[in-house]
């Protein structure tokens, strides 16, 4: 897989609504932090657009603009303005021909987890699990998130996930392994299962994150991945942020249920990465070769383009 170009000063910045829209004054607010930040801005028309209340407009259109935003040679890079609901019914209008003939950043996380796996794994594009224009830049852009942002968005050689001060990376099972990327939000990683977009995760790092979820809850879509054939086959275990998640019920907690899921295979398990639905945000890029290390905590990923 390769590394889009990297973003320069004064890129142009397509920004698109896969799943969930924003009202109009939040659009705006949008366009206004990235002119901040010294980009051009292409805007979508869908982004306040609303199907069944929670979508940004037809499937058709939302998955249109994706193949606008890729195919205009003034765009450099396409940016989620947000995730939420639905990023999973837009496959089938998506050309993924135009995305691996024009291979752009592409920015985005959670719901979006679905064009993560898609662009990845069909296209050979490497991805970004960063920060969204309307959920992360507009009100809390903190340092650490954007300087882990412009950091893995201009890597020349290498980039080296940066733990947060205060956020030390954990240890669950020590080892060394090295392979491409893959993963996302847990939910949506476990709806591509039976699919024709199935997550591939064999020789590859396995990053999970989730919000809002019970332990229960999170230990089946784990077993699912377990049952599923996908824990067996990974070289290792990246865990991100567990954003209001009740992930420690009587010290049962979501260490413990990867642990017992993968108990016997060897793999190791880093834990506390700080990405995913809380601040700060570290960006992770999705598709890239990478080696973890738990002997110094170490994540490596090596730009290839």
């Amino acid at each position: 897989m390769k590394y889009p170009a990297k973003l320069k000063e004064g890129a142009v910045v397509g920004v698109i609504a896969p799943s969930s829209p924003v009202e109009e004054e939040r659009q705006a607010q949008c366009k206004a932090v990235l002119e901040g930040l010294g980009y051009k801005v292409k805007m979508a028309d869908n982004l306040s657009a609303s199907k069944g209340g929670y979508m940004a407009g037809e499937e058709k259109a939302r998955g249109e603009w994706i193949n606008k935003m890729f195919q205009d040679e003034e765009v450099d890079a396409v940016f989620c303005q947000r995730g939420g609901d639905g990023a999973n019914r837009i496959i089938d209008y998506i050309d993924l021909d135009i995305v691996r003939n024009n291979k752009k950043i592409f920015v985005g996380y959670s719901d979006v987890t679905s064009l993560h796996l898609l662009f990845n794994q069909e296209c050979d594009l490497v991805t970004f699990h960063g920060p969204m224009v309307s959920s992360n830049m507009v009100d809390q852009f903190d340092e650490e998130t954007k300087n882990s942002f412009m950091d893995a968005l201009t890597a020349e050689k290498e980039y080296a996930y940066p733990a947060p001060k205060g956020y030390p990376v954990g240890i669950a099972r020590e080892g060394r392994a090295e392979g491409i990327m893959t993963g996302g939000n847990l939910t949506v990683m476990c709806a591509s299962l039976g699919t024709p977009y199935e997550m591939d995760t064999k020789g590859r790092i396995l990053f999970i994150e989730e919000i809002g979820e019970h332990i229960g809850n999170l230990d089946r879509h784990i077993y699912q991945l377990r049952n599923a054939g996908k824990l067996k086959e990974c070289a290792g275990i990246v865990l991100g942020q567990f954003t209001r998640c009740d992930v420690d019920v009587e010290g049962y907690d979501i260490v413990r249920v990867i642990l017992d899921a993968t108990e016997g295979l060897g793999i190791p398990v880093m834990y506390n990465i700080q990405s995913g639905h809380s601040f700060p945000m570290m960006t992770l890029p999705m598709g890239a070769r990478c080696t973890m290390d738990t002997a110094d905590k170490s994540i490596v990923f090596h730009v290839e383009r």
